[in-house]
């Protein structure tokens, strides 16, 4: 298995995945910001050269909550996904995209000040993406409860994301969530990676 991968992007949560699963993989770093052409290898797998992209055999995609889902199914199944046919699945799958679909177009929106539109927007709104996450957490301390899934890899490095770039309100359920995120060794190998 190949990541192609770039120090600080999306990447890292990839890098997560993949240290939590224990699975042998080869790291491609990938100059994202090069006018220098990609290779067509790089291109098959993430058509528009964005990071990550994941090469698997037969398998080529790009996007990290694809990514997470396919490896947890193909390589962690029952531990870090549900199984297709389990209760909590579809849990499981609205939480690994909320990050995509819910979060980062939210935080987006803040970032750039733009007025937010709650009954419009898919994403609701930044104050709202946050509550949400807050009551997801309820049943803590991971989203679905007493196990630690890849859902947790896109919500939790979303979240310390927030509170590194100071945008997270104060919130002790998102506070100590970001803390058991980060002292995971998954998670520090792949910061370790990042140093690096």
């Amino acid at each position: 298995m190949k990541l192609y991968w770039a120090p600080k992007t999306r990447a890292s949560r990839t890098v997560w995945l993949l240290e939590e699963t224990g699975v042998a993989y080869d790291l491609e770093t990938v100059d994202i910001r090069s006018e220098t052409p990609h290779s067509d290898a790089f291109l098959a797998a993430s058509p528009m050269g964005k990071v990550p992209a994941l090469v698997d055999g037969e398998v080529a995609m790009s996007e990290s909550a694809a990514i997470c889902i396919y490896v947890a199914d193909r390589y962690a199944p029952g531990r870090l996904a549900p199984a297709n046919d389990a209760a909590d699945r579809g849990k499981f799958l609205y939480w690994t995209m909320y990050t995509p679909a819910v979060i980062e177009p939210a935080m987006a929106e803040k970032f750039s000040g733009s007025d937010s539109n709650r009954h419009s927007h898919g994403w609701g709104d930044f104050d709202t993406m946050i509550s949400t996450l807050e009551q997801g957490l309820d049943n803590g301390p991971w989203i679905l409860g007493d196990d630690f899934t890849a859902a947790d890899v896109m919500l939790g490095s979303s979240v310390v994301f927030m509170r590194l770039f100071g945008i997270l309100p104060e919130s002790p359920a998102l506070s100590d969530y970001a803390d058991r995120c980060l002292a995971r060794p998954g998670y520090q190998a792949a910061m370790a990676l990042e140093a690096d």
